[in-house]
């Protein structure tokens, strides 16, 4: 006579069931998991919505936000109210954090004493032309690597990238030497706004950066205008040049602040005093003038970089992201 169990709770009718076998058409059942949490945050969204973890996570933030802003906005707040002080009140000891008298006579010192107006005139040529230049040669250079697909295209490429890897002290005698004499033509390009352009358009990062854009817009679109009977030069004027503006801001903005902010190339290849960069004319006349007005014309040198960026700052993000992603 086999062994059978009657399990506890079964009627009296009910036939029991061979120990070891389990009712047919019935699965075991498998020992629940522990529930766990599926939040990895340091702070959990439950202690987020108490009164205590609200207080804390707003301090935390204000104190970081505040901060961060502080400790970029500050330079700049103290070089404008510097400009607006007395030599004597930017040398006293504690420093005053505001001035005593609001004064502007600085600004219009460091105007007449040091020409800012030529200075300021002979930077936006130079940025300016280096920025037209640059979107002329580095757009076409990145659409024909991009979608043109040259022979050799990969290598040429690969070239340009290694270029990055160069200190730019290595390559500024050799660039130097070139700019003297440039090969082929022989022409000396040196106290010429040439010697500013050239090397500002001959930029493998900025080429690199075109070309990841390019290579996210469909081939369908470009296609399209194929079948249409664009060529290739319409096809970028007027199809890739207009979905292209995010990259192209952040190429403009790169391009202007370089050629803006540029001390060490300017003074190798601008020795002419009339056709100075506002950094090296700032640079030259420095220890002739006094604190204040020193001041107020790096204010004034720097107005034109902060609108430049103001203008773009919407294409920083979306250009240097785009290329990133597909789909």
């Amino acid at each position: 006579m086999s062994n059978i169990t009657i399990t506890p709770g079964r009627s009296a009718g009910t036939p029991p069931t061979p120990a070891g076998k389990h009712q047919r058409g019935r699965t075991p059942r498998r020992p629940r998991k522990p529930m766990t949490s599926q939040f990895r945050t340091a702070v959990s969204p439950h202690q987020l919505n108490t009164t205590r973890g609200r207080i804390i996570y707003w301090i935390v933030l204000v104190v970081v936000v505040v901060s961060f802003t502080a400790a970029f906005v500050f330079p700049l707040y103290w070089m404008i109210t510097g400009a607006m002080k007395s030599s004597e009140e930017l040398n006293a000891i504690p420093p005053t954090f505001l001035p005593e008298h609001l004064s502007f006579d600085g600004y219009l010192e460091a105007w007449d004493l040091l020409g800012l107006g030529t200075l300021l005139g002979n930077t936006v040529l130079y940025a300016g032309g280096a920025w037209l230049l640059t979107l002329a040669i580095d757009v076409t250079a990145a659409y024909a690597l991009s979608k043109l697909r040259p022979v050799l295209g990969k290598v040429v490429l690969a070239l340009m990238l290694a270029t990055l890897m160069i200190p730019p002290m290595v390559i500024m005698l050799p660039a130097y030497l070139t700019v003297k004499d440039l090969p082929i033509f022989g022409w000396n390009l040196l106290n010429t706004p040439w010697a500013i352009w050239l090397p500002a358009a001959a930029n493998g990062f900025n080429i690199f950066l075109l070309k990841r854009f390019f290579d996210s817009i469909p081939k369908e679109l470009l296609e399209a205008a194929e079948i249409d009977g664009a060529s290739p030069v319409r096809i970028l004027w007027s199809v890739v040049m207009p979905i292209s503006r995010p990259i192209l801001g952040v190429v403009s903005i790169l391009t202007v602040v370089n050629v803006w902010r540029d001390f060490v190339w300017p003074l190798l290849v601008l020795p002419d005093s009339e056709k100075m960069s506002i950094s090296i004319g700032i640079a030259s006349l420095s220890s002739q003038m006094p604190q204040n007005v020193l001041i107020a014309s790096l204010v004034i040198a720097s107005i034109p970089t902060i609108v430049v960026f103001f203008i773009f700052q919407r294409s920083i993000m979306a250009g240097l992201t785009a290329g990133s992603l597909k789909g």
